[in-house]
């Protein structure tokens, strides 16, 4: 059992759990992308870890780039401003793209990104997420094609999921005691 940072609450993903997590999807993407070289986009920061541990994962040939998009800055809640801070090296035209997402909750970031990258000419753009946040009465703006798993609405960290730039190095998913971030 990995050792609980003392922000932490409790643990709802342990490394175990991840680590099957990111299997399955990659052997998802691997079958419906056999035979093809899809681009895997990371969404930076939070999807690095994610997307690195994912591509090990998928056995078909596939690339990776890199995006930056700013909504939340330091709170918890989004901004509700989307602006493209690192924008892709790569040309996607032509190509099969696969969106990264460490955790979706409003997803209108993501509906945003989906929109703006299928007005680059992509053969196809699909979304995997890790994780969706299961908030009560809320449907998230955009459903990913890969799901990996859904966790409580409740403030969560590791995993490169941070607070203010930290716990993304946690090796485990847990639930940041509301008195850090409430300070």
């Amino acid at each position: 059992m990995e050792e609980l940072h003392p922000d932490v609450s409790s643990v709802i993903l342990s490394e175990e759990d991840i680590k099957g997590v990111v299997t399955r999807l990659g052997a998802e993407i691997s079958r419906d992308y056999a035979g093809k070289n899809p681009l895997v986009v990371a969404v930076l920061r939070g999807a690095f870890i994610f997307t690195a541990d994912l591509m090990r994962s998928i056995s078909v040939p596939c690339a990776v780039d890199f995006m930056a998009v700013s909504s939340y800055g330091d709170g918890v809640k989004s901004s509700g401003v989307v602006r493209i801070v690192k924008d892709l090296n790569t040309k996607i035209e032509g190509r099969d793209v696969i969106i990264a997402e460490d955790i979706l909750d409003s997803g209108l970031t993501l509906s945003y990104l989906v929109k703006m990258l299928e007005g680059r000419g992509p053969n196809s753009v699909r979304v995997v997420a890790f994780a969706i946040k299961d908030i009560p009465g809320h449907t998230p703006a955009i459903q990913p094609d890969y799901v990996g798993t859904h966790v409580p609405n409740e403030f969560i960290v590791g995993y490169g999921l941070d607070y203010a730039e930290r716990y993304r190095n946690l090796p485990y998913i847990g639930v940041l005691k509301p008195e850090v971030y409430t300070k």
